[in-house]
């Protein structure tokens, strides 16, 4: 008796392990941010993961698993001086991928990533809603639009501060009004997840560098299709100039500018994000349409010389709308209703997200194992193993609060514009 319950432990275990007879091992499950880790400083020195979706294919088609350049053939030269490590051109109507560079490519994607931020709460904050500033707000790091600790500012106003000014600050109010970071980092998730972004793992509402925040110039096109489509989004991203309402006693109130340099010098310009940190550097999402044609670009990794990312921006632009109507694609942006990419077995990213997921046994085992060996997984079926739930838990580490690093920054219709998370 004893022997058959122990053999059957052992047969479960390897069941749990293994799977069923004839199935694959699920696949790992997609990486999340943590950001109660070590914010990074340097863009990454080995070079970013390949995204994929949680069924290991190419989201969008194979041709864009390249970490290279892929164009349709016949194609013109492609316009100089685009820096950027990786980028997408692609139709915003019919989702044609026009041409690419390492589509899938994991990047740290700075103040791009508010534009996950305004898909994610957008539909779930009232926009009279008013909310008041905390010190918090005031003296987060890196760019702020300047809300006054104790300033009331209605949604709507700081969604302009977000989009327009990418105010770290007003990230920091929207996500509190949505009620806080681990409600604000599900939302994202969710919303990331409908669109098919799977690349894209958020660690906070504002884009600042945290250990693991990833997004790739595919997804970030996808979320520029998706924002342009709806007239509230767009209508908010597209604003050239806003005003900052006043605190009694403390600021007289001010005008803001929009510091999407396509919108102000590229004809056709619908919308448009920036972003830059030390470990992104320069990134960049917009959209423009001509002649009834809408096209959406993204840039990840990229420099600001020879030419300013706006502008490389602009000549991948010109080079879309220039191509015949007729040429092949090089894949394609794919619909929030598309088939389904992650497989039955594979459960979808948690709601929780600050720290390790939880990990189906047969994914922990094959990050670890090697699919073809049976004997270390009989020793550990034969051994002292627990398996509770068919699943292992892998501990949580709560979330450090946002740095209070800086000074309250005003902001005026003169200003430079800027286009960083974290930078100056």
């Amino acid at each position: 008796m004893r022997r058959s319950v122990a053999a059957s432990v052992a047969c479960l275990a390897l069941v749990a392990l293994l799977g069923c007879p004839g199935t694959a091992l699920a696949d790992p499950p997609r990486p999340t941010a943590n950001p109660s880790g070590v914010s990074p400083s340097v863009p990454d020195p080995i070079g970013p993961p390949l995204g994929t979706a949680p069924n290991g294919d190419t989201v969008g088609g194979e041709d864009l698993a390249s970490r290279g350049l892929v164009v349709p053939p016949g194609a013109p030269p492609l316009p100089l001086d685009i820096t950027a490590h990786g980028w997408v051109i692609a139709d915003a109507t019919d989702g044609q991928v026009l041409a690419a560079q390492d589509a899938h490519g994991r990047y740290f994607p700075a103040s791009t990533l508010k534009l996950l931020t305004l898909l994610s709460l957008y539909p779930r904050l009232d926009p009279t809603e008013i909310v008041t500033a905390t010190v918090e707000d005031e003296q987060i790091e890196g760019s702020r639009v300047g809300l006054i600790d104790g300033g009331q500012y209605d949604v709507r106003t700081l969604w302009l501060a977000l989009m327009m000014q990418s105010g770290n600050d007003a990230a920091n109010a929207l996500s509190r009004a949505a009620g806080g970071l681990q409600p604000t980092l599900a939302a994202m998730y969710e919303t990331a997840d409908r669109l098919r972004a799977y690349d894209t793992s958020p660690g906070g509402p504002s884009g600042l560098d945290v250990e693991g925040q990833r997004s790739s110039a595919y997804d970030l096109a996808l979320m520029m299709t998706a924002a342009v489509a709806d007239p509230e989004m767009l209508a908010i991203m597209s604003t050239p100039l806003a005003k900052i309402p006043a605190v009694a006693g403390r600021d007289e109130g001010f005008e803001i500018q929009n510091q999407n340099l396509l919108l102000l010098n590229y004809p056709g310009t619908l919308a448009g994000k920036t972003g830059f940190t030390d470990a992104a550097r320069s990134t960049f999402v917009g959209a423009a349409e001509r002649d009834g044609r809408r096209l959406v670009v993204s840039l990840m990794l990229a420099e600001q010389v020879p030419i300013p990312t706006w502008e490389q921006a602009a000549r991948l632009l010109d080079w879309g709308f220039s191509l015949p109507a007729d040429t092949p694609p090089v894949g394609e942006l794919v619909s929030p209703d598309s088939p389904d990419l992650v497989p039955s077995d594979s459960p979808a990213r948690p709601s929780t997200v600050l720290g390790l997921p939880t990990v189906p046994v047969a994914a922990a085992a094959a990050s670890t194992a090697d699919a073809g060996s049976v004997l270390p997984l009989l020793a550990l079926a034969s051994g002292s193993v627990v398996i509770a739930a068919g699943t292992v838990v892998w501990a949580r580490r709560p979330a450090a609060p946002y740095s209070r690093r800086g000074q309250r920054r005003r902001v005026s219709s003169t200003s430079t514009p800027r286009d960083s998370a974290g930078g100056p």
